[in-house]
């Protein structure tokens, strides 16, 4: 029996997505196009795949058995594509990553003219969003992301720390005075980043602190913060690799130095839940984390070791 892995890959895709149609765009195929080479793999099989409706499909029971060794056949021919590609020290292909606007601008965009450079055949397709994206459904090979990170099947990897700091302009200070306490960010206008609402520092005697703070507006994107708080609108919470030059330049200051920001954050790069890495997403992942270590001590190094 001969199977056609283009067929594998739309199979599996179909069982992530719950969609023909969807899966099909995926690979340039109509739904009736998809359909048909669902439907040849289940006569090649001669089991029934899918429960369709006239809205979704479902795996029958031997549609799920079947997913888990379609997976497995697809990873071991992307293996041997890997020894392949390494081999000839070459990796091509479409390349589809997503990062969070902030961090992809300093971090990504400055160093992909020499990644695609050094890979000549690769297509890189970068998504720069401050929402999380489903890699999964959507069709992502590698996410970057900060934080803590939800319980899923998804593989993550540690980059850096992501050590950060509350930071205010010098002429807002000068205007509505200096903190001496956590307790008196309750006095002040902060500005929170997306839903966040509570601010948790520690002191030196380990004690933590957590702090409902309030300010006149909010906003889910990192560089707006940034640009508010220079601007004196209030106080803000930034990593240091946001605000290090600020920091250096003096445009920033730090408030409530002597204490931390409980728990500093990690950078991540996040994956679908399949057995092995494609060569590009591990070339790409490879070059970037070196990058990304290399931007981090550039912005903020000094003040580590200070």
């Amino acid at each position: 029996m001969n199977f056609d892995l283009r067929n594998l890959q739309l199979f599996v895709r179909v069982a992530e997505l719950g969609a023909i149609g969807k899966a099909g765009a995926e690979f340039t195929l109509s739904s009736t196009n998809a359909s048909q080479r669902i439907q040849t793999l289940e006569a090649d099989l001669d089991v029934k795949l899918l429960n369709r409706t006239t809205r979704s499909v479902s795996l029958t029971p031997d549609g799920e058995v079947f997913l888990e060794h379609s997976r497995r056949i697809l990873d071991d021919v992307e293996e041997a594509r890997t020894v392949l590609s390494y081999k000839a020290k070459s990796v091509s292909g479409r390349l589809r990553v997503t990062a969070s606007a902030s961090f992809g601008r300093s971090h990504i965009v400055p160093y992909v003219p020499e990644f695609l450079r050094d890979h000549p055949d690769l297509t890189l397709d970068l998504n720069l969003t401050d929402a999380v994206v489903d890699i999964v459904h959507q069709g992502y090979d590698l996410a970057f992301r900060i934080g803590d990170l939800a319980p899923s099947s998804l593989l993550a990897q540690k980059i850096d720390d992501n050590p950060s700091v509350l930071v205010a302009s010098p002429d807002y200070l000068a205007q509505s005075g200096r903190l001496l306490a956590p307790d008196d960010l309750k006095d002040h206008a902060c500005i929170p980043l997306g839903d966040v609402r509570t601010w948790r520092l520690v002191s030196a005697d380990e004690a933590i602190h957590d702090i409902g703070i309030t300010g006149p507006v909010s906003v889910n994107l990192g560089n707006a913060v940034s640009e508010w708080v220079k601007a004196g609108v209030g106080i803000g919470h930034a990593s240091l690799w946001h605000c290090g030059a600020d920091l250096k330049s003096g445009a920033l200051v730090r408030v409530l130095s002597d204490f931390q920001i409980f728990q500093d954050s990690k950078i991540w790069a996040v994956r679908p839940p399949v057995r092995l890495m494609h060569a590009r997403v591990k070339a790409f992942l490879d070059f970037m984390r070196v990058k990304i270590v290399e931007t981090n001590k550039a912005e903020y190094g000094y003040l580590l070791n200070s």
